[in-house]
């Protein structure tokens, strides 16, 4: 071969691909090795002991040792199935869970493209907004929208009143379920909207530029541009959110818990976290408590391979 003759590189074969991606396979796994080690310390054992608990009739006298534990078996699943409250809290669990998520995405989604819309001072104004929001934990926020919404003294019936809604003086917005759960849900979509908002801020800011200058040039309208090439290319992200989304809402605690003083008047504004509290801890319940505790996590790991799955597909299009 003659001196500074350029030599072409050896062709990636699909062997060398199958190398590579099996040591890229190893690498990602010890580089994960450490969290996964530390997490299934911290998991593992506290749901082992969840569902030993649910087998057992586990109340207050077993908890203190004053009373053997007896091996129920499946007797509190079947409790829990023939439960006719256990269906209606679930129902609304799920219908509030999908509420917050349709917001959340709605909302932080229009946002994120507002921010690229506007110039850097305003842009700089909202994603502070959003942080503020992001960072006020859920107690102190459920606090605060409970002082916004009183009756008697909240700002939102003062300015209803003010202009001409004269109704809904002193009106009560945690009396009845469905505006006890819209509240609820505003509160909770204003906390979870500004990750929804930064996750598709980010996707839209790595779309090329190139490709949205082909199509304003091929005379597409905005909303066209929007739906036809922005929307399919944050799709993958878009799952994530929504994924990841659920996951949040479907658990949601405390908000419930403090907006409706525990579940609301018998129990019309119980999910199923408030629910397993009361039967666990209010009713002295343990086992009942932790078999609610059992399906949640069963519901949850299934929403979670969604999620790993919507992750995977979001590589191959990265």
């Amino acid at each position: 071969m003659a001196t500074g003759q350029l030599t072409r590189p050896a062709p990636v074969t699909p062997e060398r691909k199958a190398v590579r991606k099996r040591g890229d396979g190893r690498a990602a796994a010890w580089y994960l090795a450490p969290a996964a080690i530390l997490l299934g310390a911290l998991l593992l054992y506290p749901i082992y002991q969840l569902v030993l608990i649910s087998f057992y009739d586990y109340g207050q006298p077993q908890a203190a040792g004053r009373a053997p534990l007896k091996f129920l078996g499946f007797a509190n699943y079947l409790d829990l199935f023939e439960n006719a409250q256990f269906w209606t809290v679930l129902g609304k669990t799920l219908g509030f869970a999908g509420t917050c998520v349709v917001g959340s995405l709605v909302i932080g989604t229009a946002l994120a493209v507002l921010a690229t819309r506007v110039r850097a001072f305003p842009r700089m104004l909202l994603f502070l907004a959003a942080l503020a929001a992001w960072a006020t934990p859920a107690m102190a926020g459920s606090y605060v929208w409970l002082f916004l919404f009183d009756a008697d003294f909240g700002l939102v019936n003062e300015i209803l009143v003010g202009i001409g809604f004269d109704g809904m003086a002193h009106h009560s917005w945690t009396f009845g379920t469905v505006s006890t759960f819209g509240l609820v849900a505003a509160e909770v979509i204003w906390c979870s909207f500004p990750f929804v908002m930064v996750t598709m801020y980010a996707g839209i800011q790595a779309i090329p530029a190139e490709v949205l200058e082909a199509s304003s040039l091929d005379g597409a309208s905005w909303f066209r541009t929007t739906r036809s090439v922005i929307v399919p290319m944050l799709r993958p992200l878009l799952m994530i959110a929504t994924i990841q989304s659920i996951i949040w809402d479907f658990k949601v605690f405390t908000q419930i818990y403090v907006m409706t003083n525990g579940g609301g008047v018998a129990g019309r504004n119980l999910v199923l976290n408030v629910y397993a509290y009361q039967q666990a801890f209010a009713g002295s319940q343990y086992g009942l408590g932790a078999a609610i505790g059992v399906v949640m996590t069963l519901l949850l790991l299934s929403i979670t391979g969604l999620y790993v799955r919507s992750q995977r597909r979001s590589d191959a299009w990265l």
